[in-house]
């Protein structure tokens, strides 16, 4: 009896260590998928004053791409992702310059063309299992996509630029892979992270360069060739899913903005990036328009006036942006 009773406590103390094992193990996996999953912000990009009840879970339950509360906001904004990083500052000026907005803000920073898509729908946007619904004040992208939703009739004339930003390839810190230029993101032995044509207006742009660096074969190459092999995954939010991708080893390296790499540079995440020849490079220019169906129509005014204000400026500028000069006809 005495034997069978050592043994069971002896089995016991034996799956406690094995459980506890397994515990740790899963919450180093958890704490490594945060470390490496968004939103990067912290929550600094939530302009809601009562939060409530708070749950997020990072690489399963989060919504990194929109901000704020979406009952009853003064002013909901459209805003390419491009720059999501400098949506907590410029939001925390403007509410400064007026108080009377102080988390009453709401915005989103998905793709440009899918924010279209959203603003076609009503405003109407689900996300897992979850629906809601919040229409546009302003919409914020590229002067063209801007441009053509004021042709097509959703926004109003005129569409007003800001801001300028050039494109970079991003890589991980200490550029392992060696990369030099556009070029080398053609070898067969360099994953990559390529933003998907279909819905990212910044993949036109990195065509037009793989273009002047290669000529159509290295466009043809990376946008086809290498997605048939899988070494090009094309993503869906290119602002997120690069700088991911790369620190969880998934792919080498992505072009995106220069702007998105500074980002995560300054936040001390192990990312670098290369820089790409002014003779191949690309310039997006970063424009706004009022919504024709506003429901806030001073609260747009005022953020279309705010957004050119040498105060939004500067801060564009702190991530790479350069302000936007009207060229000479």
């Amino acid at each position: 009896m005495h034997i069978k009773m050592v043994f069971a406590a002896a089995l016991t103390l034996a799956c406690s260590a094995t459980s506890a094992l397994a515990l740790d193990g899963a919450a180093q996996a958890t704490q490594s998928a945060q470390v490496q999953s968004p939103p990067w912000q912290h929550g600094q990009n939530n302009d809601a004053v009562d939060r409530g009840f708070e749950f997020t879970v990072p690489d399963a339950d989060n919504l990194a791409d929109f901000h704020g509360n979406p009952a009853h906001p003064a002013l909901v904004l459209y805003v390419g992702g491009n720059y999501f990083f400098a949506m907590a500052p410029l939001v925390k000026a403007f509410e400064e310059k007026y108080p009377e907005y102080k988390g009453r803000l709401y915005w989103e920073t998905i793709p440009p063309g899918l924010l279209v898509d959203q603003m076609k729908a009503g405003g109407i946007v689900t996300v897992g299992n979850m629906t809601w619904t919040a229409k546009p004040d302003v919409y914020l992208a590229g002067l063209n996509a801007v441009q053509k939703q004021v042709d097509a009739g959703l926004l109003q004339a005129p569409a007003v630029p800001y801001a300028t930003n050039d494109m970079t390839i991003m890589v991980a810190k200490g550029n392992p892979k060696h990369i030099t230029g556009l070029l080398d993101l053609g070898r067969p032995d360099i994953t990559l992270a390529m933003p998907n044509p279909e819905f990212e207006g910044i993949s036109r742009q990195i065509k037009a360069s793989l273009d002047k660096a290669g000529g159509e074969r290295l466009e043809t190459t990376i946008y086809e060739s290498k997605v048939k092999q899988g070494t090009t995954e094309l993503t869906h939010i290119h602002h997120r899913q690069t700088p991911l991708w790369i620190m969880q080893g998934r792919v080498d390296a992505g072009v995106t903005w220069q702007s998105e790499a500074v980002f995560q540079e300054q936040i001390g995440h192990p990312i670098g990036h290369v820089a790409i020849p002014e003779s191949q490079n690309t310039t997006a220019i970063y424009a706004a328009a009022i919504v024709k169906s506003t429901a806030h129509a001073e609260a747009a005014r005022r953020w279309l006036d705010f957004i050119r204000s040498e105060q939004s400026l500067a801060i564009f500028e702190r991530f790479g942006f350069k302000r936007y000069t009207p060229r000479s006809p």
